[in-house]
């Protein structure tokens, strides 16, 4: 979201206390209507709605550069070991090439046991065969060497081929997502630009009195247990969060200046000491999960059927979430969004 825009959303929020808005009239089929017709409950709906499809596309964003992270660092690791093999390639040619010389100018035709019942000396004669004998043994460890690092460099060459395949195929799918995050954005901004400050602050509004409500319910049904006590890295991760109060929410970042929501958490954890993985549906899947009842300072709090929102439980039934574009970091009511519910790293 632009600057200007973000700064018209504040503005209007704060200069104007609410609006009333005309509802339309109910018809059979719903015809689509002007921003000054909807309304707060369509409008919000609608908001919410792109705010979610935006969401979902930045967590697709950040998963696939996970994936493009992972993939470099295998083409890297590919590359160094496709060198290190043609190198010791290099090296059997070398020993193989010095056997032939060594073969070419000090063997004959003669095979060994005929030269052992020719000789005046069989002792002398054992003696050379000895020395033949391990000479043949090493070339024919050489030449097995030599084909074998040529077969390890040639299926070298072709994982790295095909890694490097793969990177590209990411990569060129990561560009498709982030348009397609932007294209999601874009329908926010154009929803928002259509609204009149009054619009605008109402809109705000009405979305606080429904978390407000969320809450209230959520804490009166007894779902959330008490205060419970941290863990050390939980406390150090959710120290951290409280310390990115205030920074702007940017898709696909992840620090130190800018985080979306995954991006924060992340972050926070692994500054715990507890990497975990980088998208909220990641986090979901993957790491344990624990009741409402049982939440401490620390565990992340995830949100929709999709698991496409994650935010840091502070404690009091309250979160810390890069919560979405055109917001900052902040503490909300843990019922700010529908809850999925909760996991704890480590």
């Amino acid at each position: 979201m632009s600057g200007k825009l973000v700064r018209l959303v504040c503005t209007a929020a704060m200069a104007v206390q609410a609006a009333t808005l005309t509802t339309a009239p109910a018809t059979a089929v719903p015809e689509p209507r002007e921003p000054a017709h909807r309304t707060l409950s369509d409008l919000l709906t609608d908001l919410q709605q792109l705010y979610r499809r935006a969401e979902r596309a930045t967590e697709t964003y950040n998963a696939t550069d996970e994936k493009l992270r992972a993939q470099r660092a295998e083409v890297a690791r590919l590359d160094a070991a496709l060198a290190r093999a043609r190198l010791s390639l290099q090296d059997s040619r070398g020993a193989a090439g010095r056997l032939a010389r060594q073969q070419y100018q000090g063997t004959s035709d003669i095979s060994p046991y005929v030269r052992l019942l020719l000789a005046r000396d069989p002792q002398r004669a054992l003696d050379q065969g000895h020395v033949i004998g391990q000479l043949a043994r090493e070339r024919a460890e050489t030449l097995d060497r030599l084909t074998g690092t040529e077969h390890k460099a040639a299926e070298l060459a072709r994982k790295a081929r095909t890694a490097l395949d793969r990177q590209l195929t990411l990569a060129r799918q990561q560009r498709e997502q982030r348009d397609d995050v932007r294209d999601r954005l874009t329908d926010v901004e154009e929803l928002l630009a259509s609204l009149t400050p009054e619009q605008l602050a109402a809109l705000a509004e009405f979305e606080k009195s429904g978390v407000d409500e969320a809450q209230r319910r959520l804490l009166s049904s007894g779902a959330l247990g008490g205060d419970h006590k941290p863990s050390d890295r939980g406390d150090r991760a959710l120290r951290h969060a409280t310390r990115q109060l205030g920074k702007p929410y940017e898709w696909g970042a992840e620090g130190p200046e800018t985080y979306d929501c995954s991006g924060l958490t992340s972050e926070a954890w692994a500054r715990a000491g507890t990497p975990i993985p980088r998208t909220s549906q990641e986090q979901w899947a993957r790491l344990p999960r624990v009741p409402l009842t049982e939440l401490r300072p620390g565990d992340l709090v995830v949100y929709y059927p999709d698991a496409t929102h994650v935010a840091i439980y502070q404690g009091d039934g309250k979160v810390i979430q890069a919560p979405r574009t055109g917001e900052r970091v902040k503490v909300s009511p843990i019922a700010a969004h529908p809850i999925l519910g909760a996991v704890r790293p480590g």
